[in-house]
Parts: C-alpha cells; sequence; structure tokens
C-alpha cells in the first residue's frame, strides 16, 4: 500500500498540487498503549512533508502501513487509515519520537531547493527582527553576510553554495533541519517558518 520510505520519494506534493503526504514515524499494532485504547486497534504516528503537521492515524485491520512508509493525508487519508487526527509534540509516542529527526532530516535532503530558496527569500519580520534570525546559531553577523551574498552574488543554488558563500555557517542544512523540529517540539514558539503553528 505505502509508495516508499523517505530515503527516497519525500517530493512536497502530488502531481495535482493538492494532496500531501505523510511519513510514518511509529506503527503500534496493538493500540496506544496509556490504558485508553489499547486493543483498540492499530495506531499509527506520522509527520507531514509539506508543513510538519503531526498525526495519529487509526488503522484499519487490512491496513498494511510500517515505519518510513508514505501515506496520503491530504485531501484525504489513503485507504487503511479509518481517521486520523492532529497531535503535538508531546502527544507522539517515544517510537514516533526518535524517528523523526530522521525523518525531517530525509524531508529537507529531499526538497533541498525549497528550503535553499528559504535563505534567498527570507525577509524581515520587523524593524528589529528578520526571518533568519530564527535559525539557530544566526545572528546579526552570519544574517549580514547571507544578506550580503545573495545581493552581490545572486540566489544561492544548494545548501553547499550557501556554505562555501557564507563564511561561518558551514552546516546550513543542519540549521534548517534544527529549526524545523524546534517549531514542532514547541507549540509556544511566537514565530514560524516551516511547520504549522
Amino acid at each position: 500500500m505505502s509508495d516508499t520510505s523517505t530515503t527516497d520519494a519525500n517530493s512536497d506534493s502530488g502531481a495535482d498540487g493538492d494532496s500531501e503526504s505523510a511519513v510514518v514515524l511509529d506503527f503500534l499494532a496493538h493500540g496506544r498503549s496509556d490504558g485508553r485504547s489499547y486493543g483498540d486497534g492499530a495506531v499509527g504516528y506520522a509527520v507531514s512533508t509539506i508543513d510538519f503537521t503531526l498525526y495519529e492515524l487509526s488503522l484499519s485491520s487490512d491496513a498494511d502501513i510500517g515505519i518510513l512508509d508514505r501515506v496520503q493525508v491530504r485531501p484525504e487519508f489513503e485507504t487503511g487509515i479509518d481517521r486520523g487526527r492532529e497531535v503535538e509534540y508531546d502527544d507522539l509516542s517515544d517510537g514516533a519520537r526518535s524517528e523523526l529527526d530522521y525523518v525531517v532530516e530525509d524531508v529537507v535532503d529531499a526538497n533541498e531547493r525549497r528550503f535553499v530558496d528559504f535563505y534567498n527569500d527570507a525577509q524581515p519580520i520587523s524593524l528589529r527582527l528578520h526571518q533568519l534570525n530564527l535559525l539557530p546559531g544566526i545572528g546579526e553577523k552570519l544574517r549580514d553576510n547571507i544578506l550580503e551574498e545573495r545581493k552581490r552574488r545572486g540566489p544561492f543554488e544548494s545548501f553547499a553554495d550557501v556554505s562555501e558563500r557564507v563564511d561561518g555557517l558551514h552546516t546550513p542544512q543542519e540549521v534548517i533541519v534544527e529549526r524545523i523540529l524546534d517549531e514542532i517540539r514547541d507549540p509556544d514558539l511566537k514565530y514560524y517558518n516551516f511547520a504549522a503553528s
């Protein structure tokens, strides 16, 4: 039933642009073990690939879904998923939390252009704050280096290009991944660049 693992297929949407998939983070064959629904049927946890929404999925008995499989979540859930609901990071199973970092990294890898364009398109939020400053480790000096480099030599082409052209920014991909994980984990952040608020 599932398409492929996250390692080779993380495009953001389907051909029509209206569908979205999520990557399964954990699969609990007997449901949650918190006493509320254990034995009520299989449950899966997944993260969407566009806005990193977290889902708890109630799976039908014939669902053929496993960890790292991709499932359709929008506009409707695919066959094998009876229903789904959005959840917070704290609602995830321990297994789902442990897979989340790797899956987010894979999504960023597979959609490099989308995330490199954040470095190209980031704008001021206010007179004192810029979107780039929301990234971990990016202070005023590094922000100014990024802005100067994109003004002087044009848009960045890849993470490697960002790293080569901006002194002090050695792991631009990891910075994006870290920010996405912060946005997923902390529901009280004031600004969101990547995850649904």
